[in-house]
């Protein structure tokens, strides 16, 4: 009986709770804004109101993070509409050629919200539980004609991990009355900062690569629903306002004439709830639309209106900083109200032109199908030879919804070849990769293919230059001929275990996979060894960087078999040597064809270094190439047991402090017994001009006055003549050396940066800027002469070891597929 009443009492309890709609402050049990609500919370909160709602909220995960967090999505609209939401999905895509079929019936606006991208721009996610809360408040008549007229996507954050590293460490570390000193430790974050993801990755600049594991769940949700409008919610710094549309210049040419006049409006609903309010905000600065991976271009360019929206805070506002220059004290409530205020101007905005929206969306995507725009009606990607790396690039193409196919047959005609702009005869053979330009993602492919963007204003946010010829390394051909494409074939690996053992096995070194390949060998203690010369056998040419797997030293019972199953893994075609002779270049016993050691591997993680550089080489290592490799705190550098470390990695940083006399003594030390020391980026500047490092500045400048009658209101674009803020430069290698090993073509580098570095006297100028380097982006006056005959790699024998200077990072961003060919040369040859 006592447990029958204590059922009833409960089940009493819990209904009202049912019955009536949890605010935040209910749910969470502190007013929002009050503190920093965690990802679990906000997540649990937001599928409260689902179970509440049930006829007017789907819930989606559609993925997770590296660390396990989940990635969710809540799909809002009327009841009507949420009992038709796959008829309204399917109609959608129809209209717009992405499914077969006509639309049954009226299409309607999709409007996606996407908060806290970048994990300590932490109002985002706090703001979504209101803006959820208020879209399913029934007393609320704006948000309830909004939900009749669209369906809006909620993702109430886009970056769970990077937000509770940041929120956990703030909740540990708040005063018991939020400290409103900027100087603060409430307000001073610790390295690496909650802005990246678990690989430290920037992801509001992934959309278009899709490296990272939360951006391909993402936009395979994204592509299934294509929505008509995509606002990215952000912060910036705590002393300035709140930016909303319209866009700053530069526009990449292609975004539409209608999507700037909604860029306006949207601006025109903020500007109405901003001024009501008297709260400060600009427009027209600082955030333009012209990179393509952005969380508004990329949406852009496949037709969506995109937004990003920028409150004054980020991780150093805490709940609440003392702004002097404002006379004012800026809390997470405020910064929670103006995000919210956005989110409803917005989505009021699409309600409000619902139609004409969707019928632009259709004629955006209609035009791209059957007239698409630009000199290219077709790509052609030559696939001979390349076929693991064009198997690589049908997996990204995949990514992005392309639709591709090949060839079918041979033929000869005249395209552009992408990578130098210029005019040539072109032989297509059946199995080249087509592309054509005549489908719905056209003006996306076209903008991603294009080497040479057309840039209306030289103050802009990232790079300037991002040609997919460039990054893949491939040989690409712009057509103005419609080629229709024949289903396609992938060209399959199929290795047989032979009936004895071959003397060897050979494998060429081209492609990404191969470093796999070679990684998961050492893993298994095989002996490998590569060919540091070309050679020749049975009229079979080969390149420098051949690997050779010799039965000898390799007497596992199950050799053979091993090394196929790998290599069918790894999608590495072998060839089978009945001899260890040659009847060009060096035999397989020669020193110039040594065996590959497998290497401990340290790289340096803390305070001091560059998250995102060190995020490049750790996700490299561990999702890429699948290798492992040992973190330490650069502070502990002098207490490492140098004898036990093969390989130190200093990723990009400020290193003054790092690597004092005694350290560099111990590295001096530790190289001449036959270490290897990789240093990128910033790292060299602590090493320039040591002595045993033979790098040095060029003295470009000197002597130079400097302009006195330079003007104030000009100071910006003045400081655009000393930058490069992503230009593609060719570099020009010693092909001869093992780091250069499987780059076949021009390698492309990113400059990001004034190198203006000697070339070594004293080591091999591996890969240089010569006069000739440039190929596209902006690049500042003052900057040109910093970029000429400037060391980009280098190598510099020490003792027993060697030194291997990079002052270009070959993993930035995950981008360039040559780049982690040239870095696995580094650390394995």
């Amino acid at each position: 009986m006592t447990r029958y009443l204590y059922s009833l009492l409960l089940l009493l309890f819990i209904l009202p709770a049912k019955a009536q709609q949890q605010t935040p402050d209910q749910y969470l049990g502190y007013p929002l804004g009050s503190k920093f609500t965690y990802h679990h919370q906000i997540i649990d909160y937001i599928k409260l109101l689902a179970a509440q709602n049930p006829d007017r909220v789907k819930i989606i995960q559609y993925g997770s993070t590296n660390e396990g967090r989940p990635l969710l999505t809540a799909f809002i609209s009327s009841a009507e509409n949420m009992s038709n939401l796959e008829t309204i999905r399917t109609n959608h895509l129809k209209s717009i050629r992405m499914m077969d079929g006509k639309p049954e019936g009226k299409v309607i606006p999709i409007t996606w919200l996407s908060y806290n991208v970048h994990g300590n721009e932490a109002v985002s996610a706090n703001s979504s539980m209101k803006v959820v809360y208020e879209l399913l408040n029934k007393q609320n008549t704006v948000t309830q004609e909004i939900l009749k007229n669209t369906v809006v996507i909620i993702d109430p954050c886009q970056n769970p991990d990077g937000y509770e590293r940041y929120t956990q460490w703030y909740n540990r570390y708040q005063n018991a009355v939020p400290d409103v000193t900027p100087f603060a430790l409430e307000h001073d974050e610790p390295w690496p900062g909650g802005r990246f993801n678990h690989y430290l990755f920037d992801l509001n600049r992934d959309w278009a690569w899709q490296t990272q594991k939360e951006t391909k769940a993402r936009i395979e949700l994204y592509n299934q629903w294509m929505p008509h409008l995509h606002a990215d919610f952000h912060e910036m710094g705590s002393n300035r306002s709140y930016y909303f549309p319209p866009a700053a210049k530069p526009f990449h040419k292609d975004i539409t004439s209608w999507q700037r006049e909604f860029n306006e409006l949207v601006g025109e609903n903020c500007r109405r709830y901003f001024d009501k309010n008297n709260w400060a905000y600009f427009t027209r600065y600082n955030y333009d639309l012209f990179y393509p991976s952005y969380g508004d271009t990329w949406p852009s360019f496949n037709g969506a209106i995109g937004i990003t929206y920028e409150q004054a805070g980020g991780g150093a506002a805490g709940l609440a900083i003392e702004r002097k220059s404002e006379k004012d004290t800026l809390t997470l409530v405020s910064r929670i109200d103006h995000h919210f205020a956005t989110s409803l101007a917005t989505l009021e905005a699409v309600a409000s032109r619902k139609d004409k929206i969707v019928s632009e969306f259709v004629k955006f995507h209609e035009d791209a199908t059957t007239n698409p725009a630009g000199p290219f009606k077709s790509y052609v990607i030559k696939t001979k030879g390349n076929e693991e790396r064009v198997r690589s690039f049908t997996e990204w193409l995949k990514k992005q919804g392309f639709q591709y196919g090949q060839a079918g047959k041979a033929i000869t005609t005249k395209g552009t070849e992408l990578s130098s702009s210029t005019d040539q005869s072109v032989k297509i053979e059946n199995n080249d990769l087509v592309i054509s330009a005549y489908q719905p993602k056209s003006n996306l492919l076209r903008v991603l293919f294009e080497t040479k963007p057309v840039l209306e204003d030289s103050v802009t946010y990232d790079l300037t230059s991002w040609g997919i010829s460039y990054l893949f390394g491939l040989k690409t051909y712009g057509l103005k001929e419609k080629l229709v494409p024949a289903t396609y074939q992938a060209t399959p690996v199929d290795n047989k275990v032979p009936a004895s053992s071959p003397y060897a096995y050979l494998a060429r070194w081209s492609d990404v996979e191969d470093v796999v390949f070679l990684s998961e060998l050492l893993k298994r203690n095989f002996l490998v060894r590569s060919s540091n010369v070309p050679f020749e056998m049975n009229n079979v040419k080969y390149d420098a960087g051949t690997l050779v797997i010799t039965k000898k030293s390799n007497n596992q019972p199950d050799f053979d078999q091993q090394i196929a199953a790998l290599a069918n893994k790894h999608h590495v075609q072998l060839t089978l040597a009945t001899t260890g002779f040659v009847t060009e270049g060096a035999d397989f016993g020669s020193e110039f064809v040594p065996v590959i050691t497998s290497p401990k591997v340290v790289t340096v993680a803390g305070p001091g270094v560059s998250a995102t550089s060190f995020g490049s080489v750790w996700h490299y290592f561990e999702q890429q190439i699948q290798y492992p490799m040992t973190l330490v705190d650069p502070g502990k550098l002098s207490a490492l047991p140098w004898s036990e470390v093969d390989v130190l990695i200093l990723p990009a940083g400020r290193y003054s402090n790092i690597l004092t006399d005694k350290v560099l003594e111990q590295i001096q030390d530790w190289v001449k017994k036959g270490g290897k020391l990789i240093s990128m980026e910033g790292a060299n500047n602590a090493l320039l001009n040591k002595p045993g490092f033979g790098i040095a500045k060029k003295m470009t400048d000197k002597g130079k006055e400097p302009d006195v009658f330079k003007k104030y209101g000009e100071q910006e674009r003045e400081e655009t003549s000393d930058s490069s803020p992503g230009s593609t430069f060719s570099v020009t290698f010693d092909r001869t050396h093992p780091i250069s090993f499987g780059l076949k073509q021009e390698y492309y580098t990113l400059v990001r940066d004034a190198y203006d570095i000697e070339l070594l006297k004293d080591g091999w100028n591996v890969g240089y800027l010569n006069e000739k380097g440039y190929m596209a982006g902006f690049v500042g006056e003052r900057m040109t002469g910093k970029l000429k005959n400037t060391l980009i790699f280098g190598a510099q024998p020490v003792g027993k070891g060697q030194i291997i200077y990079m002052f270009d990072d070959p993993l930035f961003r995950g981008m360039l597929y040559d780049g982690k060919i040239l870095f696995a040369n580094a650390l394995f040859r």
